[in-house]
């Protein structure tokens, strides 16, 4: 089996100012040996601001690819804009680059609209040569970053083509001691190692879900390539569920390839609502102009700010 661990990151993160400090390592899947890297637990802000009805929305999208060219497209740069503002988090695959200029772009593009948008990336981008790599867009008004557990799983073996990026959030617009905490494992299954790489994911579920911080409300989303009858080894996961099914992610309307996925018994703050964002309804455009954006569409589900999904209750897990 593939053994995994945490890349434990220090760099700056546009223009030097934020940093990615590790936080603890997994080694191995079939008996996991943790080591916490710090004692200090997370380095989260104790305020609170009201959340859009009590809730977030998470979402994935595959905008790939994405890079300066596309981005210079006025018409495709406003849509994406318009669709990153309909979400708390976005985690985003096929970003085409050496460096973070294009997510720094699109950003800065979302908060000139007067929103406060933010990003986490893997922590070699733009120290080692790379022309691919995923991120996390979220709402700074919505959520908040833990930034100490922002790294990616480790794959000595490179079986996967890039490896998945992790990062743990918490929402605001709840008491802090009642906020809903949740981990986020963004995927992008290479479709020529597609079944390799789909084997995988549930050691990597398991490793994030079973590290020494105690969370389990871990939400695994991205392109998975493949639909909920083809997950493999992860459906077998016990409570494992996602929240498609029998439709279709892509903008030609051919199938189902993006997907969010979690423990249903871990993770009550699911409301029961979620969906696929059709871009051609949604912003009004023909299938060409739809496509111009992206082969994919945006998929969503939606939690509740408090952890359990109840205000003034603390589920026992």
């Amino acid at each position: 089996m593939l053994k995994l661990r945490y890349l434990v990151p220090l760099i700056a993160l546009a223009g030097g100012s934020w940093y990615f400090l590790g936080h603890y390592e997994v080694d191995g899947l079939r008996a996991l040996a943790v080591r916490p890297r710090s004692a200090a637990g997370p380095e989260l802000a104790t305020g609170s601001v009201v959340s859009r009805q009590g809730t977030i929305r998470i979402a994935t999208f595959n905008p790939g690819p994405l890079d300066q060219v596309k981005l210079n497209q006025r018409a495709v740069a406003l849509r994406l804009v318009e669709l990153v503002k309909r979400f708390d988090l976005v985690a985003l695959q096929d970003l085409r680059a050496r460096d973070q200029s294009v997510l720094v772009q699109l950003v800065e593009l979302v908060n000139a609209t007067g929103r406060e948008y933010d990003f986490a990336v893997p922590p070699h981008v733009g120290r080692e040569p790379t022309t691919q790599y995923m991120a996390l867009i979220f709402d700074r008004a919505a959520l908040e970053i833990d930034r100490r557990t922002v790294c990616t799983v480790a794959d000595p073996r490179r079986r996967f083509r890039q490896s998945p990026l992790v990062s743990s959030f918490r929402a605001r617009g709840a008491p802090a001691s009642e906020a809903f905490t949740f981990t986020v494992v963004n995927v992008h299954v290479d479709p020529n190692r597609l079944e390799e790489e789909l084997d995988l994911l549930d050691d990597v579920f398991r490793a994030v879900r079973d590290d020494p911080r105690g969370e389990d409300d871990v939400i695994l989303l991205g392109c998975l390539g493949a639909d909920d009858r083809r997950m493999g080894p992860l459906a077998r996961i016990p409570g494992m569920t996602w929240t498609l099914s029998g439709t279709v992610s892509t903008t030609r309307g051919t199938r189902l390839v993006d997907n969010l996925l979690f423990d249903r018994r871990a993770t009550a703050e699911f409301t029961g609502r979620s969906g696929v964002l059709d871009l051609m309804r949604e912003l009004n455009l023909s299938i060409r102009e739809a496509i111009a954006v992206s082969e994919h569409l945006p998929v969503w589900a939606e939690f509740s700010v408090y952890e359990g999904g109840q205000s003034g209750h603390i589920a026992q897990r």
